[in-house]
């Protein structure tokens, strides 16, 4: 049975084609959005607030917002981009306070013990 991942694979993306061609699929920029946000989402569910989750999980959220809302609302790249640059900049300056955990629980976890 593992032979058959190709061939399902290919008749998976064939009718999720067929299905986006006559529109009972939602438009591939919707899911885009939509996976940004949830990934962004995730980030911070998952890693809780740390120094990389403040930058990224938001900065993913506000970029599936963009998506949408260029895709949705046609609001041009040239506005979209210098505000998720001002954003990310914003969440880097939040990412360097110093009550922002470097990391979360697993402070232990790749650090080498030492040698007695």
């Amino acid at each position: 049975m593992r032979t058959a991942s190709i061939p399902v694979a290919l008749i998976v993306f064939g009718i999720a084609w067929l299905l986006w061609y006559f529109r009972m699929f939602p438009d591939i920029d919707w899911i885009i959005a939509a996976g940004m946000a949830v990934a962004g989402i995730a980030i911070l569910a998952f890693d809780r607030i740390t120094k990389t989750s403040v930058v990224t999980g938001p900065f993913l959220i506000a970029a599936g917002i963009a998506w949408f809302v260029h895709d949705k609302y046609r609001y041009t790249w040239y506005v979209l981009i210098p505000m998720l640059l001002i954003l990310l900049g914003l969440l880097m300056l939040i990412a360097r306070l110093p009550q922002i955990p470097d990391r979360s629980g697993n402070k232990g976890v790749g650090k080498p013990t030492p040698v007695q």
